[in-house]
């Protein structure tokens, strides 16, 4: 009797736990899951994908126009001088000439000005085959030394620049150490063109990258110099040139700022040139150059957004006229 009360109980609960699974799978039977919802399904019929590369191409080609136009109204002045401020005797020996400090490094460049250049004019320093995007340079720093100094420790990113003589570099790492040194100063006749260096850098690096507090330390003093030197008196958030070396660029060749010229430049003028070549670039076949150049709505010159747009807008129209002949020719 108690048995067969028990095979009762067990099929009761059988199809109760059937029961339930039939309801979970009605559950899970929803719009969602079946994709019921409703949709919008666009059918492209000829004339829609003709209308839709027109539209595109009357809009990028007028954007392109623009961007170009906008382009072109700045002015640039572009000086190379890394081979010509290298003496004649040590033209076949250029990395001797960079390396020996004992070889006076001025050297004096004039150029002219074509067209007006309205204040503010930026000063660029450009550098051509110079990888900083290569992986090991990359990883040589440390974000947090450079925000607590002497208080963070844990430099091994910095290798092989983390320590000299036994104590740390601050800032450690190989990017700092090839800091930029190269300086300029300009003079139009007997008048010296003043070099406004301030707000160079980005305004989050100044107030959340690099301390207030945290001071150089030991830097640049082991056998090898690899760059410029920092102020120990001067904390990194101040000391402006690093702070625009230390953003890497992401190709081989590119420019970043010196300074700003805070009057016009005149047609005509001729603005000349002290600087110093002590960059080493010649060990590694890299160019050096200094721009002048103004700035308009869109920016620093650069042809190639301009002329993208045009290229894409032409190029839909293109595809219109194509889709339209072969509509003509074989309509469906």
């Amino acid at each position: 009797m108690m048995s067969g009360v028990r095979e009762m109980t067990s099929g009761s609960q059988a199809v109760a736990s059937q029961i339930r699974r039939r309801r979970g799978c009605e559950r899970a039977l929803n719009q969602f899951t079946q994709q019921n919802l409703p949709a919008c399904k666009p059918v492209l019929t000829p004339a829609s994908v003709i209308t839709i590369f027109l539209m595109l191409g009357m809009t990028f080609i007028p954007i392109g126009i623009i961007a170009l136009r906008a382009s072109q109204k700045v002015n640039e002045i572009v000086e190379r001088y890394d081979a010509d401020c290298v003496p004649p005797e040590y033209r076949n020996n250029k990395v001797a000439y960079i390396q020996d400090s004992s070889i006076p490094k001025k050297c004096s460049r004039t150029v002219k000005v074509e067209k007006l250049m309205k204040a503010p004019v930026f000063i660029y320093y450009q550098l051509d085959n110079y990888y900083q995007n290569h992986r090991r340079y990359v990883k040589s720093r440390s974000d947090n030394q450079l925000l607590q100094g002497l208080n963070y420790s844990k430099t091994s990113s910095c290798k092989p620049e983390e320590s000299s003589n036994g104590l740390p570099v601050v800032p450690c790492g190989l990017i700092a150490w090839s800091l930029f040194n190269d300086s300029y100063t300009f003079s139009r006749g007997m008048e010296l063109l003043q070099v406004n260096r301030k707000d160079i850098s980005w305004k989050s690096d100044r107030d959340h990258k690099f301390g207030k507090e945290v001071y150089p330390f030991n830097f640049q003093n082991g056998s090898f110099i690899g760059g410029g030197t920092l102020d120990p008196n001067i904390p990194l958030s101040n000391q402006e040139d690093l702070l625009v070396w230390m953003r890497t660029a992401a190709l081989p060749t590119f420019r970043k700022l010196y300074g700003r010229i805070e009057e016009d430049l005149h047609p005509g003028d001729l603005i000349e040139i002290d600087l110093v070549n002590n960059y080493n670039t010649y060990s590694f076949g890299g160019k050096k150059k200094l721009v002048l150049s103004t700035t308009s709505w869109l920016g620093g010159k650069n042809d190639f957004l301009g002329a993208a747009y045009i290229f894409v807008g032409c190029s839909s129209i293109f595809m219109a006229l194509v889709f339209l002949l072969l509509h003509l020719k074989n309509p469906r």
